[in-house]
């Protein structure tokens, strides 16, 4: 597990020359995006940026929020009737009927798949009862993500008044998506038979490229291309977002050789990992060992260095209890915090038991009574 204790701080939101020049690898990718991120998932840090808080059009890629709200609000068992109104929506198409009676399950294999705009419909209703009870779900949740710059005003994608968001914004809920278990499981298939219907997932990326994990690709006329992607290596992940981009599956596999060999993410601390040693006051034993509660790794680039410092008490009074906190270990990018770790006892300490009294004090402290 890595801990995420400070995603959003101020490193994250450097422009991506100023990251590559301090790492020594300054312009060592570019895309044809009009807009573009590359963000390590696990730590939020922003390894490449352009254009990145740019409001644009954004196209399918909606539809990462909409599975996101769909799936934190409804059991994917739970049985949703297709009303006219879904099997109206224009574009691209699961083929809803009206009257038809599908699994939430189902409706997000057409959503997240084959891009299904009148599952994105459904989906909204089933949910919410209305598109529009939905949409102001949408807009709660992605306040709750730090998506500053971002507004939706339905659930497919189709180009609207209000409806926009920005590449960082677009990373910030792809990084939530990940998080998301069975989101994840279905926007990685490739291909699935389910309630009647062959579905084929439109993201590329998942057949060209090793350790593609998902998520969402997105077209309109006035959006161009649009595409989210995240990938893993070495337990390291990353997410990709470009917006108007007519090269997307060479510039996403682009920028991920790029973050994963010039970001490696190196590990700060591992979880149960002694990281120092306290005095104990009055206590059987005279000092208790400090673990770590937590993993914690961090994309680190060509000449940075991460280091560490501990906050720790001068000393503990007995009896100490395992387990309890007792102090953090705090962890640094050339000097600048990044995150901090609890750190915890790692055993129990007793009281220091008291000196046995011979039988010949004893008598002496009988007759001085």
């Amino acid at each position: 597990m890595v801990l995420r204790p400070r995603r959003w701080i101020a490193l994250c939101l450097l422009p991506a020359v100023m990251i590559g020049c301090l790492s020594g690898s300054c312009c060592a990718v570019s895309t044809s995006a009009t807009a573009a991120v590359l963000m390590d998932a696990d730590s939020g840090r922003v390894l490449y940026a352009q254009n990145e808080n740019q409001q644009m059009l954004i196209a399918s890629t909606t539809k990462i929020m909409t599975a996101l709200v769909a799936i934190e609000q409804l059991e994917l068992p739970q049985i949703v009737t297709v009303t006219r109104n879904a099997t109206l929506a224009e574009g691209s198409s699961m083929y809803l009927k009206e009257g038809e009676q599908l699994t939430l399950e189902t409706l997000l294999y057409g959503l997240l798949l084959c891009s299904g705009n009148d599952a994105a419909v459904a989906v909204a209703e089933g949910v919410s009862g209305s598109v529009e009870a939905f949409v102001e779900q949408m807009n709660l949740r992605a306040k709750e993500l730090g998506m500053e710059n971002s507004s939706f005003a339905n659930p497919n994608g189709l180009d609207a008044d209000g409806h926009y968001s920005t590449a960082l914004d677009m990373a910030k809920l792809a990084c939530a998506a990940l998080e998301n278990e069975m989101l994840m499981r279905i926007a990685s298939t490739k291909t699935a038979t389910i309630g009647g219907r062959t579905m084929t997932n439109h993201n590329k990326l998942l057949s060209y490229m090793d350790g593609c994990l998902g998520l969402k690709t997105g077209y309109t006329m006035a959006a161009g291309r649009t595409l989210v992607s995240c990938a893993e290596q070495d337990g390291q992940r990353l997410v990709a977002v470009t917006l108007q981009d007519g090269n997307d599956w060479a510039d996403h596999q682009a920028l991920y050789s790029f973050g994963f060999s010039s970001y490696p993410a190196q590990r700060a601390v591992a979880i149960g990992e002694q990281v120092v040693s306290v005095p104990v006051s009055g206590g059987a034993e005279k000092e208790v060992a400090l673990v770590s509660a937590e993993s914690f790794s961090w994309p680190v680039g060509q000449g940075e260095s991460l280091t560490t410092k501990v906050e720790v008490p001068q000393q503990l009074n007995a009896p100490v209890s395992a387990g309890t906190e007792a102090g953090e270990l705090v962890i640094l990018l050339d000097g600048e915090e990044v995150g901090r770790v609890k750190l915890l006892c790692g055993e129990s300490v007793a009281p220091e038991l008291p000196e046995p009294v011979s039988l010949l004090d004893r008598f002496r402290n009988l007759l001085n009574s």
